[in-house]
């Protein structure tokens, strides 16, 4: 068992956070004594979970109908596993965007190298992408598709 102090720091989470998150219901089964909330291995990865949720886009109030969705039982498997095809797609989708950012950032620092080099950007204006090295040619076609 843990205290709200001790999972604030495991998680890098502020303690009103954590009370916020309970004062939604998202931690249905919180054991307390005294009045005190204490977290045990359940509610750790009830918060990995939300945490994973709320990184993906999704809202509390959506959070929390899946974690009632949780306290249902099998019969909420469909929906709840929908909810993460969903948050799936949503995850891979930025991810493929910010490859295409990362990829024109890995462009234009190689191309400030070269420009450093040359003095100016006249060879470099002139180039076409198949002169590029592949590396370079691979990550500024992705960065302009």
């Amino acid at each position: 068992m843990y205290t709200i102090g001790q999972v604030s720091e495991m998680f890098h989470l502020p303690v009103s956070t954590l009370r916020y998150y309970d004062k939604e219901g998202l931690f249905p089964d919180m054991n307390r004594v005294s009045g005190i909330r204490k977290f045990s291995d359940k509610e750790l990865e009830a918060l990995r979970v939300i945490e994973c949720l709320k990184k993906s886009g999704l809202e509390i109030k959506e959070i929390k109908q899946f974690m009632e969705w949780c306290v249902q039982g099998s019969e909420t498997y469909a929906q709840r596993r929908e909810l993460f095809l969903k948050q799936k797609e949503l995850v891979e989708s930025e991810i493929e965007r910010m490859n295409r950012a990362l990829d024109m950032i890995k462009f234009k620092c190689w191309y400030y190298e070269q420009a450093i080099k040359d003095g100016n950007e006249d060879r470099l204006s002139a180039m076409k992408a198949e002169d590029m090295p592949e590396e370079i040619r691979k990550a500024y076609e992705n960065a302009h598709r």
